[in-house]
């Protein structure tokens, strides 16, 4: 009789231990736990390749291409300083976002504008499918 209680308790036992761990990976999201956060800042090397990306799609001469480099590299520096005490106001994000397409579109002409905002959809529906 007490064998009888011992397997009953030792299999309720590993059905509770099984229940506990199938909980807590679904919470994490699978095995990987998933990425949380924003994603990870470009590096400069980065910076400088997506404005010679741009530079190209947007039909850049070279003195607004540096310009538009020191803005990237200015505006990833802010988003850094922003994100490095923690999560930041996704007010002040949206605000600084805002702040840096005006500063782009500042150096651009109409066309440039219209083919930067074009620019910015692709890239922003290309990222959405990683």
């Amino acid at each position: 009789m007490k064998t009888t209680i011992k397997k009953i308790l030792n299999a309720a036992l590993l059905l509770g231990a099984i229940m506990i761990t199938g909980t807590t990976l679904a919470q994490r999201g699978g095995q990987g736990g998933g990425q949380q956060g924003p994603p990870p800042l470009p590096t400069s090397d980065e910076i400088e390749e997506m404005v010679s990306d741009m530079a190209k799609e947007v039909s850049l001469d070279e003195t607004q291409e540096a310009e538009i480099l020191v803005l990237y590299k200015a505006h990833f520096e802010e988003v850094e300083d922003l994100t490095s005490s923690g999560r930041p106001d996704r007010d002040k994000m949206e605000a600084l976002k805002s702040d840096f397409e005006d500063e782009v579109n500042a150096v651009l002409t109409e066309e440039q504008q219209k083919l930067f905002k074009a620019y910015q959809k692709k890239n922003s529906r290309q990222k959405g499918k990683r």
